[in-house]
């Protein structure tokens, strides 16, 4: 495949290096010092666009995919308030796009048993429920696109949480949050050099059970925006990693 990187930071670099592997050729690259020269005909010799960028360009950037009429995987987050909008034109112009808020199989799998523990525990009103996560300083939005899919799908479960709150915690003197009995806590935690650390705690005064993901390095994030910009060619439509996966 022809691939074109919009965002070559850390997460472009690992993508770059998973696809020159698997013999793809990466033919152009939008970075913070092209982006404004970056045009739907920039990509015209490209079979699929991955983006990694920043969440205030990610709109812009299926735009132009879209226009291009080129095939896009994206993982950037911090753009899902206009996901309707994107998901309508996507559909109606027969365009294709795979978006996933985290692209690591190994998260997809903790996604489904995130799904399967929020439904068993859906009338459990002895247990609390709350999500941690972990990532580096540099991360720009919060809740984390990750947390965030995993609150979404505890409340489609909940009779106890319709809402969520979030809380943003850089150093131990952080204030706490008062909370309201149907309000779900997200504590988003920024600490030099984590990858991802995402927990889903449910706790009574007797006792507590715990999923958690932890990952290793940005490789497993780009091993799977490899993997969905494979399996999109040739297919129309908007995907998530659970049609690639088959979950």
């Amino acid at each position: 495949m022809k691939i074109a990187l919009l965002g070559y930071g850390k997460m472009g670099k690992a993508v770059e290096k998973i696809a020159l592997a698997k013999g793809h050729e990466i033919v152009y690259k939008v970075s913070l010092e092209n982006s404004f020269d970056f045009m739907p005909i920039s990509l015209q010799n490209v079979d699929v666009a991955i983006d990694f960028s920043m969440p205030d360009a990610a709109v812009e950037n299926i735009n132009k995919c879209f226009e291009a009429k080129v095939p896009l995987v994206i993982g950037t987050t911090g753009w899902y308030d206009q996901f309707d909008k994107i998901k309508s034109r996507c559909l109606s112009e027969e365009q294709s796009m795979v978006h996933s808020t985290n692209f690591s199989v190994g998260v997809n799998i903790f996604f489904k048993l995130n799904k399967l523990l929020a439904k068993m525990m859906a009338e459990q009103e002895d247990y609390d429920v709350m999500i941690e996560e972990i990532h580096h300083t540099e991360k720009k939005d919060h809740p984390s696109g990750t947390a965030l899919t995993l609150v979404n799908q505890i409340l489609a479960e909940s009779k106890f949480k319709d809402s969520y709150k979030g809380r943003l915690i850089y150093n131990e003197n952080t204030p706490s949050q008062s909370l309201k009995p149907n309000e779900l806590l997200i504590e988003s935690k920024r600490v030099a050099d984590v990858t991802g650390d995402h927990f889903v705690k449910y706790e009574s005064v007797i006792d507590g059970i715990e999923i958690r993901h932890v990952a290793k390095s940005r490789y497993g994030f780009a091993k799977g925006a490899v993997l969905a910009a494979e399996w999109l060619i040739g297919k129309k439509g908007i995907y998530t990693m659970e049609d690639i996966l088959n979950l």
